[in-house]
């Protein structure tokens, strides 16, 4: 973690923003129905790996309950219930939980991991004598990497004196090596984001030709080949050889006008499309409705335009000249997507291949190729006005040749020929283009799907690194020990000499957020509050922790005495938003908002109260609850009171642990 600052800035109960949201499908904490006890109690471990002890303990009692009585689970048993607390913290119903636990284990002799581990657990809860404290520590150093991880995990404060900061010493080391372990850096991040959306693209329009244009060529067709070759035979009447040999000239360029025409045509149409893609409307559009998916997509879109600026290109002309390109794509993904339900965060992926394809062609020269590709080639033209003039130039041989003939007949033969002809050539180039813009379009779909199929794994390969739910657990765990750590140094207190330890966590104003089914929501920004209590009193630190990059700011500190405190409660219901509010004698209140509502976005088989528990045992405030509650309550004799209590239940029990593993 970089060196923090020092700020004494308050931070009041500001506006919390969701910059995005997603829940995962991952299946950790779900039970399915009928679960065995295997089942439920390794649920209850991922939640207590989680750092979720409450809801841990709940299913691994329960498992044993249920007969799944092993070594393994006692250790785990033991862990949810000491977990983060000194001994003297567990008041008298978990003094109870202690003692049931203890009775229901025979003599641990003979060996196995868990067993060991298991051991050096209540080898530490009976060490209450400094005189055992080396033995428990050595005792803990002899354990197997897996067991000792997870008892410095989780009772780095259970004993007190000199062994407590032997503990906590370990317990920060291995923080420091796992705040940053499994390239936390590289991974978080993609946590906060949804699963993306399959791609898609817009389907081909089938070939739309009217019965009337295929009626004009039809009809057409026949009777100019009938009119030809009514105008060919009194022709060939009148001017014998020569005249034939016009005829057979003026057919040849009709040919011509028609294969040109056709390709002529379908170029200009298929360029005046693709031109009307990259020009800007002629009248700005109407604004899609607020918090609309149509609109967080024009957000999108304004966002990655604006970030993917192509080099050496000045912004504003960047934005101009791609305002069309721009509404085409924006108008396709809103046309492919509005009817998924779907968020529009899960088709940025989308969004950003598209912006940086756009960007790619512009530095490439190449974002208007089709222009070129479209013109109509020289030889095309060549035939296609070749073509004409020389069915003029004949028709003017042969036609004065047919009237003469025969003047009623060929004059009608001759203007039948020309308006057919017209009329059925037009026909046919419209049929011609309409049948290659469908082979072109779909040529140009294959190319997309394969374009965004490729990018779309890209992103999915790049999702499947995304940190389990126990990481990211884990990897705050790390933060809040060496955040505690680092203020006890700045406070020059050893950790032997810190009464207690609680944090509030909570969202910060501005942030992301994420949750496994069943899950508590894990946030991009926090804001934390930490009370370290002392026989001087309280040391308050707030603390605003970027958990992407692994950074904190340190933005208030107070100091006050016991006797300070005047009130601490929770404000809100179950679950809704709930609001953590301590009050001093002389000072406003500190309000911080611990939880937010569980009964939006509930998954399938979730249950508001449940996921509203989760919240709370993540956060930390039941345990911050309970120290400060009695502060308020009995000032600096809370402590004394608390000892006496505490110390009474702790002679009982050290005897029936000795009696366990001596």
């Amino acid at each position: 973690m970089t060196t923090p600052t020092w700020n004494n800035i308050a931070q009041d109960d500001a506006h919390v923003g969701v910059q995005a949201q997603t829940i995962h499908g991952d299946v950790v904490y779900h039970l399915p129905p009928g679960a065995t006890a295997e089942e439920r109690f390794r649920v209850g471990v991922s939640y207590l790996d989680a750092r979720m002890p409450g809801e841990a303990r709940e299913h691994i009692e329960k498992a044993v309950a249920q007969g799944y009585e092993t070594d393994e689970a006692r250790f785990h048993q033991l862990l949810a219930l000491l977990s983060g607390r000194t001994l003297r913290q567990l008041g008298n119903e978990g003094f109870d939980h202690l003692a049931a636990i203890c009775g229901r284990i025979t003599r641990l002799d003979g060996g196995g991991e868990w067993r060991a581990g298991l051991r050096a657990v209540l080898r530490l809860v009976g060490s209450v004598d400094p005189s055992e404290h080396e033995l428990a520590v050595k005792e803990l150093d002899e354990l197997r990497p897996r067991q000792r991880d997870k008892i410095l995990d989780h009772l780095g404060v259970l004993l007190e004196g000199t062994v407590e900061d032997q503990i906590w010493h370990r317990s920060v080391e291995r923080a420091r090596a796992g705040q940053y372990a499994v390239q936390r850096r590289e991974r978080v991040w993609i946590f906060f984001q949804p699963a993306p959306a399959p791609p898609r693209v817009r389907a081909v329009r089938p070939a739309s030709i009217p019965l009337a244009d295929w009626l004009r060529v039809v009809l057409g067709t026949a009777v100019f080949v009938i009119a030809m070759g009514n105008i060919g035979w009194l022709s060939l009447q009148r001017a014998g050889w020569l005249a034939l040999f016009a005829y057979l000239v003026a057919m040849a360029g009709v040919a011509c006008v028609v294969v040109s025409g056709a390709d002529r045509h379908y170029r200009r149409e298929r360029l005046r499309t693709k031109d009307a893609e990259f020009s800007p409307a002629r009248q700005q559009p109407a604004e899609a409705p607020s918090g609309g998916f149509a609109r967080n997509v024009d957000r999108l879109f304004d966002k990655y335009f604006a970030r993917y600026v192509p080099r050496d290109t000045d912004r504003s002309t960047w934005l101009a000249e791609t305002a069309g390109i721009r509404r085409h794509l924006r108008d396709e993904l809103v046309e492919n997507y509005r009817e998924s339900r779907i968020g529009a965060d899960r088709i940025a992926w989308l969004v950003r291949h598209l912006v940086g394809d756009v960007r790619q062609r512009w530095e490439k020269g190449t974002l208007v190729a089709y222009r070129a590709e479209l013109r109509t080639p020289i030889a095309t033209l060549g035939l296609y006005w070749g073509g004409l003039v020389g069915a003029a130039v004949a028709g003017a041989w042969v036609v004065p040749a047919a009237v003469s003939t025969a003047p009623l007949i060929g004059a009608a033969s001759v203007l039948l020929a020309v308006i057919c002809g017209v009329v059925g050539g037009r026909a046919s180039f419209r049929i011609v283009g309409e049948g290659r813009r469908v082979k072109a379009d779909e040529a140009e779909w294959a190319h997309q799907v394969a374009a965004r199929q490729a990018a779309f794994d890209r992103w999915k390969q790049r999702l499947s690194r995304k940190p389990s739910d126990a990481e990211m657990a884990a990897w705050l765990e790390c933060d809040r020990k060496i955040l505690v750590n680092e203020v006890m140094r700045h406070y020059r207190l050893k950790p032997s000499q810190v009464i207690s330890h609680a944090f509030i966590e909570a969202p910060a104003k501005s942030y992301k957020r994420a949750r496994v089914p069943h899950g508590p929501w894990r946030y991009s920004r926090y804001r934390l509050l930490l009370f370290l209590l002392t026989t001087d009193g309280v040391r308050q630190v707030d603390i605003d922790l970027d958990f992407e990059q692994g950074t904190s700011n340190r933005t208030q500190r107070l100091n006050y005495r016991f006797e300070a405190v005047a009130a601490v409660r929770i404000d809100g219901v179950a679950s809704q938003q709930l609001t953590f509010e301590l009050t001093l004698v002389n000072g406003d209140p500190i309000r911080i908002r611990v939880t937010e509502s569980t009964t939006d976005d509930i998954q399938p088989g979730e249950d508001p109260l449940t996921l509203s528990q989760v919240s709370l045992d993540a956060s930390g405030l039941t345990h911050t609850l309970n120290v400060l509650e009695g502060v308020a309550a009995e000032g600096k004799e809370w402590i004394r009171h608390q000892h006496r209590r505490a110390d009474r239940r702790l002679d009982d029990l050290t005897d029936t642990v000795r009696k366990l593993i001596d």
